[in-house]
């Protein structure tokens, strides 16, 4: 088993009220991503492969961090879709979209909870199914040789923690809820299986000037 290096993409359009129009990078975002490139070489990260979610976001991001791999785009490492699960648990059973960030602290537990019974039919994809392809796109990545980096997305990151972690569904819309832009979570093989020893990590915006940069959304 090779470690693998899980990278949140940068913040997107955070304006955004549907999946389309949010999948684009802010140029905060772009300006994370090469910080966060920048990091990884001043460091002499040691990565051999890189893998992206077919995302603009994931793209953009990918190629902002400059790594001079060449990415291996994967559909299974995108993201669930958030817009689209909210509006069904609207139409479906009258929990309004939230209006705020206090709100979406609230609402994305509520929306992981109706997805993971299946009581969403307007989902486009179910709850077992997203867990299937994330856990089936992480362990062949794992099975290649090298250390790998994934640019991916914080849904994807916290089912990839509840996996490892044995997390409860409210635990793993907590865990989303915590995952910052451009943040690195390290799995590493201990004992046949891997162990997050990396979680949220974001040594390239400790800086006191780049604290501003320090997004969750």
């Amino acid at each position: 088993m090779s470690h693998i290096t899980l990278i949140r993409h940068g913040q997107a359009n955070s304006q955004a009220k549907d999946e389309a129009s949010y999948d684009q990078l802010s140029p905060l975002g772009h300006q994370q991503a090469a910080w966060l490139g920048e990091h990884l070489r001043a460091t002499h990260q040691h990565h051999l492969r890189l893998f992206t979610g077919t995302l603009r976001r994931h793209r953009e991001t990918a190629a902002g961090m400059a790594t001079g791999l060449e990415a291996v785009e994967d559909a299974r490492l995108n993201e669930l879709e958030y817009f689209t699960l909210a509006t069904a648990l609207r139409d479906e059973h009258g929990v309004p979209l939230p209006d705020g960030p206090g709100d979406f602290t609230a609402h994305l537990p509520q929306v992981f909870a109706a997805w993971q019974d299946d009581r969403l039919t307007g989902a486009p994809e179910t709850f077992a199914s997203f867990e299937d392809r994330v856990q089936g796109a992480l362990r062949e990545i794992s099975a290649g040789d090298g250390p790998a980096l994934v640019v991916t997305s914080g849904g994807l990151i916290s089912m990839a923690m509840r996996q490892h972690l044995g997390l409860s569904i409210e635990g793993m819309a907590n865990i989303a809820l915590a995952i910052m832009n451009t943040s690195i979570h390290r799995l590493h093989p201990i004992g046949g299986t891997w162990a997050p020893v990396m979680f949220n990590a974001i040594p390239h915006l400790e800086t006191p000037d780049r604290h501003h940069a320090q997004t969750h959304v």
